[in-house]
Formats: structure tokens, sequence, C-alpha cells
């Protein structure tokens, strides 16, 4: 194993298994990860892979067989313990199939800890495929290089989650109508980032967000956005003024 270029190289394969990790342990991989590393990859015995399983961190392995179908792979050494991320909710009304999808993919990618699909009165789409938003963050979290997925929630209507509402909790809410520029308000700490839907909060659910204990009003800049933009562009101010990218270690 060379010294340099570093090993694994940055082209190593990254993929998610459901299972837990070990040192010296045989892990096999079929279906469709098993056509992309044997087919798509071409690997062939001893070639490194990288592995993840949202319970002990990233490992190092490499190729012990390859058939046309299946793979083994063997664990050769850990990388890195699983990351601890910032304790951020992403709570996010259902928007139309794709849109979502790219919420739960960028929510992944910056960072977020849990997303919760909430369901308001002006929800257009009332039934969400779990399986495929959950596909799509594992996919994010292959990309990105994390090595904790974001936990997905069942959908919540809007006054269940307002009704139990942890007080510990900081709940920033995008107001169409108005409020504090994010980042002047955004602190550490346990936090949510509440978006609507297209069409906004009526405004008996503006006034029941606004009495929830915690709750702050936010603004994201001048323009309209969006539901998937101003997601994003939340998630993005919390992170840079509160959360994992300050690079102060906290």
């Amino acid at each position: 194993m060379p010294a340099t270029p570093a090993w694994p190289p940055a082209s190593t394969p990254r993929l998610f298994v459901d299972m837990p990790l070990a040192a010296g342990l045989s892990v096999p991989i079929d279906g469709a990860a098993a056509n992309y590393l044997g087919n798509v990859m071409r690997l062939k015995p001893g070639d490194p892979v990288r592995l993840f399983d949202d319970r002990t961190g990233e490992w190092l392995a490499e190729v012990a067989d390859a058939a046309k179908r299946r793979l083994t792979l063997v664990i050769t050494a850990q990388l890195s313990p699983r990351e601890a991320v910032p304790d951020l909710w992403l709570l996010a009304a259902p928007i139309k199939k794709g849109r979502i999808d790219w919420v739960a993919e960028k929510a992944c990618e910056l960072g977020v800890a849990r997303l919760v699909p909430v369901l308001t009165r002006r929800t257009i789409v009332d039934r969400l495929n779990g399986e495929r938003l959950r596909a799509h963050m594992i996919e994010a979290a292959e990309q990105c290089g994390r090595t904790a997925l974001p936990e997905l929630a069942q959908p919540l209507k809007l006054d269940a989650l307002l009704k139990d509402w942890p007080a510990d909790r900081a709940l920033y809410f995008a107001d169409e109508a108005g409020g504090t520029p994010f980042a002047q308000v955004a602190k550490p700490g346990p936090a949510a980032i509440l978006i609507g839907p297209e069409g906004g909060f009526t405004d008996e659910e503006r006034a029941a967000i606004r009495a929830t204990a915690g709750a702050v009003g936010i603004g994201l800049g001048p323009r309209i956005l969006r539901a998937e933009t101003a997601a994003a562009a939340a998630i993005a101010i919390w992170m840079a003024t509160a959360g994992d990218w300050r690079g102060d270690g906290a």
C-alpha cells in the first residue's frame, strides 16, 4: 500500500451499506451497487472501496471476489468514526416530485440532522415516497462524504408539530410576511427551520407558529424564493452563522 499519493485515492468509489461494519468483515454487494462497482467502475480483486454504515463511521475495504452480478469486499481498516453533525432539523412542506427530492438531497449535503415533512393547509402533495427520499439522501451522502445519514421522519401535520414542540429547540420559520434577517438571529444549539408550501402559510398558521415557544420569524432576503430555494438558503445561513461551517470547531 503506497504512502504517496495518499491511500486510498480520491477516486475510490464510496458506498453506503446498511449493516454494522468492522475490520476483517466480509461484505457481500449485489444489485445496483454491484453493477456500479463491477460494470461501471470495473473494479477487480485488490481494488479499494470506501464504505460507511451510518453507525460506526467510514471504512476502507478491498475487492476480494468479483463476479458478474455480485462482489465480495473485505474491510481492512477504519478511516474515520461516525461524524457528529449539528442538531438542525429541516421542517419542510412537501412539494412536487423532483423538487422535494432535490430538497432531501441538498439537506443531506448541507448537513441537516433530521428531515421532517410537514403538512400545512396549502400543501399540494400529501403523499411522499419515503424510500425514494431516503435513496436520494444516501446518494448525496455517498457523494459529499457524510458518514451520518439524516433521519427521515414520518409526515406530520403542522398543528401536531406545534402542539408537542420541544421547549429547548429554536424554531426559525421563513415568514413571507416579513421577519428578521436570519443571519442576525441564528444561534448555536438545537434548532429547526420551518419552510412552508408554494402558497405559503395561512394567517391562522402563521399566528399559531408565532405563538409557539422559541419561534422566530426570519427573512431570507429581498426576493421571493421558491420553497426549495428557501430551504437551501436558510440551511446555508444557519450553518455559516451557527453550525459547522464557522471553522471554530464549535
